[in-house]
Parts: structure tokens; sequence; C-alpha cells
């Protein structure tokens, strides 16, 4: 007897059964078997973009002594932009063929541009721009992210899909945890490790992470010839034949299907996912470098607390999916996207500096000039005005901590409470997956039974945007205005977002609820 999809636990074998769904215990089955293959493309993709993603900048400075931090900047979005370039394409490929050929084909583009990754440091020249490349290849495989969100949508039926997009979340936020955990236990190898010059071979801790990358491709391409098969069927659970062999469908499944999409609908979904993971970016980007400034943590104990601190939001993400799942079915997803914005919301808000405490000034590049020593006595007065902590230049050993004085707003914005760092920190880690897993789950359902491939495509892309812009937008308005600026820009954003949901409020639902076929 299968299992009912409230009895369902996260990751387990799911659906449901009543009289409308012609389903052989067989065909239910395989079609489990191959979504959870979706759930596994899905965790080893999160993991090839997190395995290496702390060890980056370690590893480009080694290879190629000319690369800056700005370059730096172009090689982790060269991952996005890969990825927003190659999501339409195997979106539409995926509409017009059996999705195992994208799937396997941008599995072993993933898998090479890890080898490259890994090889970087073989050509005698312009080594970064190998890297450069293989980060956008990289980027370019994981395209298929629109493949595996498209099919999840095209196998569940209407009732069975939040919780199967909740669990897929679930498995990305796994794989964006462990593949930091892989970095760190690859760390024993050490930057020199083991080399065979005969193949140009070399096995280090930056190194060995790509080639672990490429093996889990490898693994699950396997994975999915092995098990992975054709399944579709309607927002009612009734079997549809695919799209890609020519057979004749039952005549009341393709009476169901016929209606248009609403593209109003759609782009607003689009929007709110690009807002969605907009702003989630510029969190992630942000906080090293905030929590530097604000509590003169150095470079090692920003990335040690930082990553504790992403690494526990992981696992409230996680916890958040499987609540999500329960919720969903007494709410609608309107209500919780809606519900996760204010918490957003109230995330950015809390960030906002206020008080008359300021942070420590790290002045410590300064030399002894005429100028420098106006300067050190005018922030001596102004400290002693507005309490902020200076430390001599005399006394300073080490490397330098606390708000830089280039960033001129360091004199003038009060400090961000460690409190109110890590409250926000629960609230984003929050209602983040909330937004991210109720946006897709209700596209998926306003797309309804047509194929969604290509509109994946779009939705996948418009988040790889985001992830691009997030950072752009991040170093220069936070570099030049600083937190109080970019907080508020922020909550303007999100306020605009939950604007637009309550707008188009009533037009944000299923295809076959639109058109009177099943009961919202």
């Amino acid at each position: 007897m299968a299992t009912t999809e409230e009895e369902a636990p996260l990751l387990k074998q799911e659906g449901y059964r009543d009289g409308t769904v012609v389903e052989t215990e067989d065909n239910f089955r395989s079609r489990w078997r191959s979504i959870r293959i979706m759930y596994l493309t899905m965790f080893l993709s999160s993991v090839g973009f997190s395995i290496v993603i702390t060890s980056i900048w370690p590893f480009l400075q080694k290879i190629d002594v000319t690369a800056d931090a700005s370059f730096l900047g172009w090689v982790v979005a060269a991952y996005s932009l890969g990825q927003m370039v190659a999501s339409p394409l195997f979106g539409l490929w995926s509409n017009h063929r059996p999705r195992r050929e994208p799937l396997i084909v941008s599995i072993l583009i993933n898998v090479a541009a890890n080898v490259l990754y890994a090889y970087a440091h073989a050509p005698s020249l312009h080594r970064k721009y190998y890297m450069l490349i293989a980060r956008a290849f990289v980027g370019f495989g994981a395209g298929n992210v629109a493949v595996v969100r498209s099919y999840v949508a095209g196998a569940t039926s209407l009732k069975e899909r939040t919780s199967a997009m909740a669990n897929m979340s679930a498995c990305q936020a796994l794989g964006f945890i462990l593949g930091p955990v892989f970095q760190t236990c690859l760390t024993f190898i050490g930057e020199n490790g083991v080399a065979w010059r005969a193949i140009a071979l070399e096995l280090n801790m930056y190194t060995a992470p790509a080639f672990l990358g490429a093996f889990f491709g490898v693994v699950n391409v396997i994975f999915i010839i092995a098990i992975l098969r054709e399944h579709r069927i309607d927002d009612l659970g009734r079997r549809i034949k695919s799209i890609n062999i020519s057979e004749e469908e039952d005549t009341q499944v393709v009476r169901d299907s016929q209606g248009d999409i609403d593209q109003t609908a759609v782009v607003t979904c689009n929007i709110l996912f690009f807002v969605i993971l907009f702003i989630f970016a510029i969190f992630e980007t942000i906080s090293t470098p905030l929590t530097m400034d604000m509590y003169a943590w150095t470079r090692k104990q920003a990335v040690l607390y930082n990553g504790i601190i992403l690494a526990l939001i992981g696992c409230e993400s996680i916890m958040a999916f499987m609540a999500v799942k329960m919720i969903a079915k007494r709410t609608g997803e309107r209500v919780i996207l809606l519900g996760g914005l204010l918490i957003i919301f109230a995330g950015f808000f809390i960030l906002l500096p206020w008080g008359n405490q300021f942070p420590s000034i790290q002045w410590a590049d300064l030399k002894n000039s005429s100028v420098n020593v106006t300067m050190e006595s005018s922030l001596k007065t102004f400290s002693n005005r507005l309490s902020i902590t200076v430390q001599p230049i005399q006394n300073y050993t080490g490397e330098p901590t606390g708000c830089p004085i280039e960033q001129q707003w360091c004199l003038t914005t009060p400090v961000i409470h460690l409190a109110q760092y890590l409250t926000s920190d629960v609230l984003i880690g929050l209602g983040y997956p909330v937004c991210n897993v109720m946006s897709y789950t209700l596209y998926s359902k306003i797309l309804g039974p047509k194929p969604q491939g290509v509109y994946m495509g779009w939705l996948t892309a418009s988040g790889s945007g985001a992830r691009t812009l997030g950072p752009v937008f991040a170093s220069q308005v936070y570099t030049h205005l600083g937190p109080r600026w970019t907080f508020s820009i922020i909550c303007g954003i999100v306020l605009l977002a939950s604007v637009l949901l309550g707008a188009m409020y009533k037009r944000l639902i299923a295809f076959s609820v639109r058109f009177q076929r099943i009961q919202e």
C-alpha cells in the first residue's frame, strides 16, 4: 500500500491515491524513485557550488599572484552567470527531448569543469583566467536545476507538489551546508599535498574538493541512467504520456490541459523570486565585512563565526522546509509567501543602526605625516565626543581591525549590536527558505500541466541574475554609504515586493483552479 502524503516524512517516499488517480503500484514506485533521484541531483549540484567556495580565494592567490580581490568577484560571479545562460537552454531542451539527456550532458559539463578547475595550476600563463572559465562552466552545468524543478513539478500532483518542492529545497540547503564540511575534511592533505608530474596532477587541499565534486557527478550520472524514468501526471494525479512519446493521450487529460498560462502571474513570480534571492545574496555577501567593521573581528574570526552562523541558518532552513509542508496544507502558498516576506523585512529592519555607541575605527594603515597627524588629532577629538574607540598607531601590532577610516560612514553610523545581528540572522534564516520554496512551488502550480522546462529555466535565470547583482550592490552601496542606507534600501525593496504580492494575490493561483477544474 502506498504511503499517503500526510504520513510522508521529509525525504521519504510520498504520494497520494484516490479514486481519480490511475496509476499502478509499479508506476507509483518508479515515479517516486525518479523524483528522489532529482533530490539527489539538486543536493549534489549544491555541493558542487559550495565545496570549493571557502578555498577559491587562497587557491587563486597561490596559482596566480596577479589576481586581486576584484578578480575574485568575477570568479565568484562566473558561476551565477553561467547558470543564468544555461538554464533556459536546458529547459528548452527538456521540453522536446527526454529529461535524461540534458541532465546527463549538463552533469558531464560540470565534471569536466571541476577537473579544469583542479588543473588551473598547470598552464604557465594566465592561470586566473582558467579558473574563471572553470567556474563559469561549473555554473553552466548547474543550469540543470531548471530541468530538475520542471521534472518534479511535472511528476507530482497539485496535492503532492508543495511537499516535494520542500523536500527538494531541503536537499539543496543540505548540500550548501555539507559542501564546506567536505572542504574542511580535505584540509588535512595540506597546501602541497601530493603530485604526479607525468600528468601534471596536484592533489592538495584546494584541488581535492574539485576532484571530489567531479566524482559525485559521475555517480549522479550512473544513478540517472539506472533509475530515472520519464513520468508526467496532471494536477489531479492522472498519468500523462510523456511529451516525447508520440502516442494519443487520454482525451479528458488533454482537455484539462487546455488553456493559456497567466503570463502576468508568471512575470510576478519571476520578480518575487529575483527579489528573494537578491536580498539573500546581499545578506551572504555583507555578513563578513559587516561583522569585521562592527565588532573588530579579524579575518579568521569573521570566517569562523559567520561560517558557524551560516551552518546554523542552514539547519534552521531545513526545519523551516519541514514546517512549511504541514502549514501549506492549511493556508496555501500565497499566505506563507507573504508571511515570509514580512519576516525578512523584520530581519533587515532590526539591522538598522541606532543609539550613540560607534564602532572601533581601523586606521592602522595611516602613516606618520603632517596630514595624518592632523587627521589623528581630529579623530581623537571626534571620538571623545561620540564615544568612538580609536587605537593609537604606535601601539598597533598584527592585523588591523575595526571599521576602516576610508569608509567615511564609520564616523557617523552607530554600531549594530551583536544581539541585533544574531536576531536578524534568525529571522532572515527563517524567512528566506520559506519564501524560496513557496515562490517556485506557486510558480509550478501556475504553469499547471503545461511543459515547464523553459519557464523553469527563466525562473532559475532570474535567480542567477539576482545572485550576480546582489554582491555588486552590496559591495558598492555598503562600502560607500554604509549599513543604514544598505538596509533601508533592502527594507524598501521587500515592502515593494509585498505590495506586488498583495496586488497580484488573486491571480497567483494554480492553473487548474483558475479554470475551475479543481477546487482550491
